[in-house]
Formats: C-alpha cells, sequence, structure tokens
C-alpha cells in the first residue's frame, strides 16, 4: 500500500470530485494545483477548501477549482489524502487524472480506497461492505440501513459478542492448564448463561438477513390475470403515471412490462405480463409462456380478478399459477357491480382485497399489505437487517458453534469440549469484522465495488 493511488468518485454532475490516498497524495496535488493566495497546498490548514488553477505538466489551466488537503489519521483510509474538487466535465476529469499521473500517482483500483481504510484499521470488513450496500442503495430505507451498518450497527455487536467469548475461552482454558484443580460448577453455569445469550443474539441476527435481502434487492412481483382483468391498470396505478396501453381488446399486452415501485420501505420490481388465455395467436402464446416463467421466478404474485364477471375457465389458469407462491388476490372494477363468486377464491388466498384500479378505491389497503407480506412493515431502519449473504452464513455458523458448545456446558462435557465449539464460534465472528477472514475472500469483496470508493 505504498502507492499513492486516485480515482474520480463522482462524476456526471456540475461537481466532479478526484480523491487521491497515500504518501505522496498532498505533495502530487500541491504539484498540479496552484493556490490562489500563493501558498502551496502542503502548507494548508487540513479540512480546509483552497481556491486555485488547476494545470498540466506544460503549465495550460486545466480549470478553476478547489482542493482540500487531508492528514492522517484523520482521513477515510487513514493515509494521507487529497482532494480536488473541479468542474464535472468528463474532458476536465480526465485531464486532472492525467496531470496527476505524470506526478507519479496510479490509478486506484476498484475498492481500493475502502480496501485501505480496512487494512488500516478505520473500519471493520462488516462496515466497508456496507459501504457497498450505501452506494448501490436502491431506496432511502436501504441507504438509511446500509449507512447505521457502515456506523458500526452489524460491526459493534459482533465484536462485543466475540471478546465475551474469548474471555470465556481464557478462563476454560486456565482451568485445563491446572488439572489437578477442582472444576468449580459455576463455571459451567456461567458459560451456559453466556452462551445461550449470545446463541439466541446470533440467530436473530442471521434470520433477519431474507428480510434485509428484500431491502436491498427489493421484491420481484408479478401482475398476473386473465385478459382485460385490468393488470395493465393496476401497473399504472402503482407507478402513478400511464406506463401500460390500456385498451378494452384483449391481448393488448403481449410482452413483459417491468418498473420499480416504492411501495413504503419496500421496492417493488414489478412485471406485467400479457393476460392468460387460450389463444392461436404465437406472438401473444409466447407473451403468456414468458408470462408463466415470471410468476415462477417472482417472489409475490398479484392476481388480478375482474370482479364485475363471474370467475371463468382462464381465471382458473391464474389460480394454478398461484400455487406454491405468496399472493394476493385482487377484485379488480369495483366502481363496476360485482358479480364475482368470492367464496371460490378463499380457499386459494389468505388475501383477498377488492379495489378498482381506475378510480384508486380500496388501493391504500393494498399499499399497506404488501411490505407486511414481506416483512417489512413501518419502523426505523437502524442497521439490524443484515444485507450480507456472506455475513448471514458467519453468524449462522456462529449460532450453531454456540449451540453446540452451550449443550457441551450444559451436559458436564470436559471443558475442552466447550473450547473446541466456543473458538469455532470466535472464528466464524472474526470472518464478519475481517479478523479471521482469508485474503482471497477480502479481494472478492472489494472486486465488488465501484473505481473511486
Amino acid at each position: 500500500m505504498n502507492d499513492t493511488i486516485a480515482a474520480i468518485s463522482s462524476a456526471g454532475g456540475p461537481i466532479g470530485l478526484i480523491r487521491v490516498s497515500g504518501e505522496r497524495a498532498i505533495e502530487a496535488v500541491s504539484a498540479v494545483f496552484e493556490a490562489k493566495n500563493g501558498a502551496p497546498l502542503t502548507d494548508a490548514p487540513a479540512q480546509k477548501l483552497v481556491y486555485g488553477v488547476l494545470r498540466d505538466q506544460k503549465g495550460a489551466v486545466i480549470d478553476c477549482c478547489y482542493a482540500v488537503a487531508m492528514h492522517m489519521p484523520h482521513t477515510y483510509t487513514g493515509e494521507p489524502m487529497a482532494e480536488l474538487q473541479c468542474h464535472g466535465s468528463t474532458a476536465v476529469l480526465r485531464l486532472a487524472l492525467e496531470a496527476l499521473f505524470q506526478q507519479g500517482v496510479r490509478q486506484a483500483e476498484a475498492g481500493e480506497f475502502t480496501r485501505r481504510a480496512f487494512l488500516n484499521g478505520k473500519m471493520d470488513l462488516s462496515g466497508a461492505e456496507a459501504v457497498h450496500d450505501l452506494i448501490t442503495a436502491r431506496t432511502a430505507e436501504a441507504a438509511q440501513n446500509a449507512a447505521a451498518q457502515v456506523m458500526g450497527a452489524v460491526g459493534s455487536p459482533v465484536h462485543e459478542m466475540r471478546e465475551e467469548l474469548i474471555g470465556m475461552i481464557a478462563h476454560f482454558h486456565a482451568v485445563v492448564d491446572f488439572p489437578d484443580e477442582e472444576i468449580d460448577p459455576l463455571l459451567f453455569d456461567e458459560a451456559a448463561a453466556l452462551l445461550h445469550r449470545v446463541t439466541s443474539r446470533l440467530y436473530r441476527m442471521a434470520e433477519s438477513y431474507e428480510r434485509g435481502r428484500i431491502l436491498r434487492e427489493g421484491v420481484p412481483c408479478v401482475i398476473l390475470g386473465r385478459p382485460n382483468a385490468g393488470k395493465s391498470t393496476l401497473l399504472n396505478a402503482l407507478l402513478g403515471r400511464e406506463r401500460a396501453i390500456v385498451t378494452p381488446i384483449p391481448g393488448t399486452t403481449r410482452d413483459l412490462i417491468e418498473e420499480n415501485v416504492k411501495v413504503g420501505q419496500l421496492l417493488l420490481r414489478v412485471t406485467d405480463t400479457a393476460g392468460l388465455r387460450d389463444t392461436n395467436d404465437p406472438i401473444e402464446q409466447a407473451g403468456i409462456d414468458r408470462a408463466m416463467a415470471e410468476a415462477n421466478a417472482s417472489s409475490l404474485i398479484l392476481a388480478v380478478f375482474d370482479g364485475s364477471t363471474p370467475l371463468g375457465e382462464e381465471d382458473m389458469l391464474v389460480l394454478a399459477r398461484t400455487a406454491g407462491h405468496r399472493a394476493v388476490a385482487i377484485l379488480n372494477k369495483s366502481d363496476l357491480p360485482h358479480a364475482c363468486d368470492d367464496a371460490k377464491l378463499t380457499p386459494y388466498f389468505e388475501h383477498i382485497i377488492s379495489l378498482s384500479a381506475k378510480t384508486g378505491e380500496g388501493f391504500e389497503e393494498l399499499l399497506s399489505l404488501i411490505p407486511r407480506l414481506v416483512g417489512l412493515g413501518d419502523g426505523a431502519l437502524d442497521g439490524a437487517l443484515i444485507t450480507n449473504a456472506r455475513q448471514a452464513a458467519a453468524l449462522a455458523r456462529a449460532a450453531e458453534r454456540c449451540e453446540a458448545a452451550l449443550y457441551a456446558a450444559q451436559s458436564g462435557m470436559t471443558p475442552d469440549a466447550v473450547v473446541m465449539d466456543a473458538e469455532g464460534a470466535v472464528a466464524a465472528l472474526g470472518e464478519i469484522t475481517g479478523e479471521t477472514v482469508k485474503e482471497a475472500v477480502v479481494s472478492r469483496i472489494f472486486s465488488d465495488f465501484c473505481v473511486g470508493k
């Protein structure tokens, strides 16, 4: 990590940020930046914006911009850092980088700034992974959960439990080292109490992953129904705009229409599909085949029925496709006289909602139900939801090893049996914070980052 690295950290707007980190970061920026006050950036106060001119190797002006020097250890990476705040033009930022490269700075790799922060002890691995989640968050709630994890919502309790287990293991080792001494039964009781508490906490954290994954990735949702049941009208109502073409002609929707919809704290990845029916039209049949495949891959099905007409054979195709899936029956067209036999739907659906996608009547009931169905009702997101599959797997392994150690302590087994499983739990928890993780895993984690972060 002796190299000084640089990368465009943000672009595409009126302001573009170039970030530099390493032993020569401030010196390199000072070589290409001429402050208006005439003082080199190396003499500038830390964390203070300095206005000046950015020049290339030949002295030509690249931009009028700001620069800031940041001194270790109070930096993101734990190294000396400097930043240039330029105009956001791609040409300006590219020329600025080239000027820095002429000073011996090299292009940063994907995730290298955050990786240096991790290696320099500025954050643990769970916090570093949360930076990636924060950058890629698709909703405000996902960003809120990730920001809390950057601040230690996962790393802090994991570190705390790990230290408690290490203390218990040390106590048991002391007993093992003096085999002639009689073992105090209280030692096993205290260990069992600790292991029970930690095991329960670890399982709760691991089990939050499914909800956390939904928060981060959203829920694949398909709108299914026979032709003219009102599927496209429902999609337009969810979006609040006319996205799908709505006509009284059956078979208007023939291909998949995909959109993201925010419902409470939840991102719904909605797909409108072709109406399910028997048809001789090969194009329409292709759309129906795609609808079937999409339904199989979805986590939630909004099964739309025309509440103004009796259930028919085509509706039976919809019922068959929802089997085994999380699904909501929607009796659409509540603004028209009701003619559907609701009792025929009751055996197939836990939730049946009557609404009018056209007028919006009953729509709020659907919007409040969907987040609750997937376990994301209203509530503050404090980082407690695990959104990372690697962390969830490590938490589950740690819980299993703690549970095994708890059984050993309660069964009166020898101290080394308790210690062996407890040490396995400690190692698994270390994978989350990065204390026992392998280099190959670290490299894979940061390779998913974008350049400049």
